[in-house]
């Protein structure tokens, strides 16, 4: 055994005396091999290597052995993961789009830092800190790095703002900025309240609290909660979420794994809508926390699931710090429905890309467009602990009533104005030129809801499509029409005020919402007779 490797084993011994999370498993007979691999790679290859880059290949290939959601964090991931799941960054507080090289501000967070010195919705950046970024072809993750930073630090934006000619300095200190997992939250009609949740991170019960008191408020007797494209998130969260809608001591999840003892997590009598009607939308991208939540809805008979068979990750990770700022995101465990239901979907280990593809599958199979295209075995077959209807695991949260992915309006043109960009660019060029007349003609959201004339403005879409070099069928025009107006109107509000406008005129034709408000009609018989078949 040569010098340096009995160095190795001397100071791994050391560490294993002297750093707790280090376990005495790890030096084995494999572990010490690739420890004399990395020895002779260093000390004898031919070439010299980037040590950092090697360790960073071995651990990436270590974990691509394992299940699909088992991953590696660089500093840059990890501190992005960080900024999601603490539901806050440290910046100046607006948010912005580029657009032929230039950056506009589409809106500025009240009461953030921005909005304090003075920065203005439509205003674009020519400089920040001295430096030029307008026709310097700047990528968003660019400018995100130049106007985030610690709190209590300085940066200085110069910018342009429509009907003034000279350019204007803003010296802004950084602040905390909130990253709302609470998308909308308003009363859909005089009985039921709406809530979208974007993502589950460490605010999101705080910020859900909020929204559901503030329906009660306005007389919600019904809730509907869209989880739709929501990927999940903190596990604590979710546990807290379901918390408002289950009696006290029932059974919201389980965990379990090969070195993690079964846990249980059970509902406290500190609910806010414990009663009330409740419907939850799920589809093809809810996964993780959002499942957990809606698994043990359903469980319960608590209330309705309406959508598409959830994504199906039943694998709970923790976050391990490696000591450089990097950090394994590791699978520990499964979890469990109330009912017993493993709903993680199939994996085979080393073949992430089949994993990843499953969604493009469902769309082959006619999944996401016939319910009947979905065949579960009698083996994965479980009943509700109250009504006793028929649910199964294997691989997401099936929905007791099934709504198709409506392709009837996804035209070529709708597409394409999408795939490219185009339909946002748009939207930007639009608001930022007529964004004076609309809040002077519009001064509140529910007059603009009410007598904004999307279908005024398509023409202009159409002109502008044609620009972008866009090839549009004549056909597609008119059977577009009111799609794209709707959107339109929808995308609008959006830049003018917030995305709680955007939903509520998204959600006026949107086929899952609608289907939601049908089913609180006849909600009791469902609840009671449905099964998610």
């Amino acid at each position: 055994m040569n010098n340096i490797f009995r160095k190795i084993i001397a100071v791994s011994t050391a560490v294993m005396f002297f750093v707790p999370f280090v376990s005495a498993q790890f030096f084995n007979e494999n572990s010490l091999k690739l420890l004399r691999t990395l020895d002779y790679i260093y000390n004898r290859y031919v070439d010299t290597v980037n040590q950092k880059q090697l360790v960073d290949a071995a651990i990436e290939g270590m974990l691509s052995e394992l299940d699909p959601h088992s991953s590696y964090l660089n500093v840059e991931q990890a501190k992005e993961m960080d900024e999601s799941m603490q539901g806050n960054f440290e910046g100046i507080g607006v948010s912005f789009n580029i657009l032929n090289d230039t950056i506009f501000i589409i809106n500025v967070i009240s009461g953030g830092p921005s909005q304090k010195v003075g920065v203005q919705a439509g205003d674009k950046i020519i400089r920040i800190d001295g430096n030029v970024v307008a026709g310097q072809k700047i990528t968003n993750k660019e400018v995100m790095k130049k106007l985030r930073g610690p709190k209590g630090t300085k940066v200085t934006i110069t910018v342009l703002r429509r009907g003034v000619d000279e350019l204007l300095d803003f010296t802004i200190v950084r602040d905390k900025i909130p990253l709302n997992s609470v998308d909308a939250a308003y009363m859909i009609n005089s009985e039921t309240g709406y809530i979208k949740l974007d993502r589950f991170s460490q605010t999101t019960s705080t910020e859900f609290a909020k929204a559901i008191k503030k329906l009660l408020d306005q007389k919600a007797k019904n809730l509907i909660v869209d989880l739709t494209d929501n990927g999940g998130g903190v596990l604590n969260e979710a546990i807290m979420l379901a918390d408002h809608f289950l009696e006290k001591d029932r059974l919201v999840v389980y965990t379990k794994g090969a070195h993690v003892p079964r846990q249980e997590f059970r509902a406290t009598n500190a609910g806010l809508f414990e009663k009330g009607k409740l419907v939850v939308l799920i589809n093809e991208n809810s996964a993780s926390a959002s499942e957990i939540f809606a698994g043990a809805i359903q469980d319960w008979d608590r209330g309705i699931i309406v959508g598409r068979r959830s994504f199906g990750k039943g694998l709970v990770q923790n976050l391990l710090d490696l000591g450089d700022g990097t950090r394994l995101r590791l699978t520990i465990a499964h979890y469990y429905t109330p009912t017993g239901r493993d709903i993680q979907k199939p994996y085979k280990k080393g073949q992430n890309e089949e994993y990843e593809k499953d969604i493009l599958y469902r769309l082959k199979s006619g999944e996401l467009t016939s319910k009947d295209s979905v065949h579960f075995s009698d083996s994965l077959k479980f009943y509700t602990l109250i009504n006793k209807r028929v649910v199964y695991g294997g691989g997401g949260i099936m929905p007791d009533i099934f709504v198709p992915i409506d392709t009837t309006k996804a035209t070529k043109l709708y597409r394409d104005a999408f795939r490219t960009g185009a339909f946002n660019r748009f939207v930007l060029n639009y608001v930022d030129v007529n964004r004076k007349n609309l809040m002077a003609q519009y001064p509140t959201f529910a007059l603009y809801k009410q007598n904004f004339n999307a279908q005024s403005v398509y023409p202009q879409l159409i002109d502008f499509l044609k620009k972008e070099k866009i090839e549009i069928q004549d056909s597609d025009v008119e059977s577009s029409k009111a799609t794209l107006s709707r959107l339109l109107k929808a995308f609008i509000a959006r830049d003018i005020w917030e995305s709680n406008e955007f939903y509520e005129i998204y959600n006026e034709d949107e086929p899952i919402v609608q289907e939601a408000l049908k089913i609180l009609k006849d909600y009791d018989t469902i609840l009671k007779g449905s099964s998610t078949r």
